[in-house]
């Protein structure tokens, strides 16, 4: 009996096991906490790299590459037009601008080129380009040789057709797919960023939370068995992985919501507005073909409807109605905001307005791009009443409230609304970069704190059964 009794009142022996136990799954816990979190942020980081030094500049440069194209033409038929008319000034200002867009030409086409290495499909578009880029310049540099000659205009438009054909049909086909090829590649990244980025919050969200149980757990078994409140090595560690709980989730939440702001609120913008712009020269090149080419004047005109169509679509409009239903879709539009009556790269700019300042920038866009479209039927009526030299000097003039004066407008009002996608695009990339280099090594640091903490303060329990 007395024996029986001494046994009674011995410690049972599976009382340091379980403390051992429960200090094990602690640091256990705790580990693998801190190695989630560390991947975690050094994919993040990745994703940064990969969002913002390859597929967003990936894809600006194809943009670039379409707008240059479509500038370098619209800039040659330009040096023709004036040419023919012996106006010295926009002969000269054509001349500086297709030096400039084939430079552009130049440096995109590297660009890509380097940027493609390892994606076969976008190496043969590249190389593909490259070869109908000399080509087309070949066929350019023929036609103004033949501007040159005596009685050689008729072989110069000639010349001239041919480079804008190949233009048509292989380099801005080939250069718009890899604009939709490189946004692709950043959207499939930011889908499978964004997936992961929410897994991986929800395991932090797990293990942190078993973590504290763990951690509730002891805290209760030590008080219950020693007959002891608190203990304060295990209450503080408690307090660390609570915080480095919250620390890791917050990085990981605030992550998530700046590549949504990257993506969505910003880049998606700037690709629209970029193909904006490049349909916009495209246009505006289209203007100059008509009054160079006069056996091409129907198939220039359907053109340029079809672009103002790609840009603010409106069911059913012609060339001499879309200034009227352009006026009456647009206040309605003011009037209310969900008028859905046109579409095009304006509509889906006005539909993503995030940012302070972009509505009021996006709006007057549209509102230089009404008195652009405006001048257009100017220049096509002073052509039908026979005045060609007119509506050339109209067409090419850089005076105030001539066409190519409202059009640097249009475009510098584009061009500020696109400034301000393009500043919180880096701003989001900024801003997800420092999110995770300012709370990963607390997180990480509290999480070994919690793991040291808890063996400090079970170490003195622990020496009571030695």
């Amino acid at each position: 009996m007395a024996a029986r009794a001494a046994l009674r009142r011995r410690p049972p022996a599976t009382v340091p096991a379980r403390l051992r136990l429960l200090r094990a799954a602690t640091v256990l816990l705790t580990a693998a906490l801190a190695v989630l979190l560390l991947l975690a942020g050094l994919a993040v980081n990745g994703t940064w790299d990969g969002v913002a030094d390859r597929d967003a500049p990936r894809t600006t440069s194809a943009a670039d590459l379409s707008l240059a194209l479509d500038d370098m033409d619209a800039q040659a038929a330009n040096m023709l037009l004036a040419s023919g008319a012996r106006l010295r000034t926009p002969y000269a200002k054509a001349v500086g601008f297709y030096g400039d867009a084939r430079r552009d030409i130049g440096h995109e086409l590297r660009t890509l080129a380097v940027a493609a290495q390892g994606d076969r499909t976008d190496e043969k578009t590249v190389e593909q380009l490259t070869d109908d880029f000399a080509e087309y310049q070949e066929l350019i540099g023929r036609a103004l040789e033949n501007d040159g000659r005596e009685g050689g205009r008729a072989a110069a438009v000639a010349d001239y057709r041919k480079a804008t054909d190949l233009l048509r049909t292989r380099l801005l086909p080939g250069a718009r797919k890899l604009v939709s090829s490189n946004d692709a590649a950043f959207e499939a990244r930011y889908t499978a960023a964004h997936s992961t980025l929410s897994a991986r919050l929800s395991a932090v969200v797990a293990l942190g939370v078993l973590l504290l149980a763990v951690l509730g757990a002891l805290q209760w078994y030590l008080a219950r068995r020693f007959r002891r409140v608190l203990n304060p090595g295990v209450l503080a560690a408690t307090v660390c992985a609570l915080i480095a709980v919250v620390l890791g989730t917050t990085m990981l939440s605030a992550s998530a919501e700046h590549l949504r702001g990257a993506r969505r609120d910003a880049f998606d913008s700037v690709v629209a507005l970029s193909r904006a712009r490049a349909v916009a020269y495209d246009a505006n090149a289209d203007e100059s073909r008509y009054l160079l080419d006069p056996e091409r004047r129907e198939q220039y005109a359907r053109s340029f409807l079809a672009k103002s169509q790609e840009l603010y679509g409106i069911e059913g409009a012609t060339l001499s109605s879309y200034d009227s239903e352009l006026a009456a879709t647009w206040q309605g539009y003011r009037a209310d905001r969900d008028d859905l009556r046109f579409t095009g790269e304006f509509r889906r700019e006005l539909d993503n307005i995030t940012f302070a300042g972009e509505r009021d920038a996006a709006e007057r866009t549209v509102e230089a791009y009404a008195v652009y479209q405006r001048d257009d039927r100017r220049i096509r009526a002073l052509v039908a009443a026979g005045k060609e030299r007119a509506a050339t000097e109209f067409c090419m003039g850089w005076e105030p409230g001539t066409s190519n004066a409202h059009f640097g407008a249009w475009m510098s009002a584009l061009d500020k609304v696109t400034d301000i996608n393009r500043a919180h695009f880096t701003a989001s990339v900024r801003a997800g970069r420092s999110t995770v280099s300012g709370l990963l090594p607390w997180a990480t640091g509290l999480l070994l704190a919690a793991a040291v903490l808890t063996a400090l303060g079970l170490r003195p329990r622990l020496a009571e059964f030695r």
